[in-house]
């Protein structure tokens, strides 16, 4: 009686964890969205808060964007317009950033982007990733497109943003020693 009583216990005790497991195996494109947006997250507001306000204003050549530009486009053309079509939720208004604003005002705003993004790709599921979707000039596409565009602009910026660093004799924040 007390191996059957421990056995049944033992399974019931293991069920949540069982269906947590159905969960992920469930949604692995979207669980590697929400992974993803964990790591770029870091990496962009760490290489933010890394470059000193003074060289926010600094571009590599004159037909690039300034730091504080690529920061300022990742808040605004980048992580809401483009999380919320990936996701369905509704693009909350984040007020207006100017690449000029002071980099506290920036990187507040650059965070308070990425919670969106990370809140809108919360509750994304595999089954939704062929919904069409609103996106850039009036076309539509599937979210599973919005957001592996918006993983591809992360990496694409977080890169620009690398660079912008060395050239200024700083270490990116994924290059440097944990």
């Amino acid at each position: 009686m007390r191996s059957t009583l421990g056995t049944i216990l033992l399974a019931v005790c293991a069920l949540p964890l069982s269906v947590v497991t159905v969960a992920h195996a469930q949604n692995p494109v979207s669980n590697a969205v929400r992974a993803m947006t964990q790591r770029w997250t870091k990496n962009i507001v760490d290489a933010a808060e890394e470059m000193p306000a003074d060289k926010y204003g600094f571009k590599p050549t004159p037909a690039q964007m300034t730091f504080g530009k690529v920061v300022t486009h990742l808040i605004m053309e980048g992580n809401y317009a483009l999380c919320s079509p990936a996701s369905g939720q509704k693009t909350p208004e984040p007020g207006k950033f100017e690449e000029t604003d002071s980099k506290d005002k920036l990187v507040a705003g650059l965070k308070d982007s990425f919670k969106f993004c990370e809140t809108a790709f919360a509750q994304l599921q595999d089954a939704q990733l062929a919904d069409s979707t609103p996106f850039f000039g009036g076309r539509k596409v599937t979210r599973g497109m919005a957001a592996i565009v918006t993983v591809a602009d992360w990496a694409d910026h977080y890169s620009q943003m690398a660079i912008y660093l060395r050239l200024n004799g700083l270490l990116p924040p994924t290059a440097k020693k944990a």
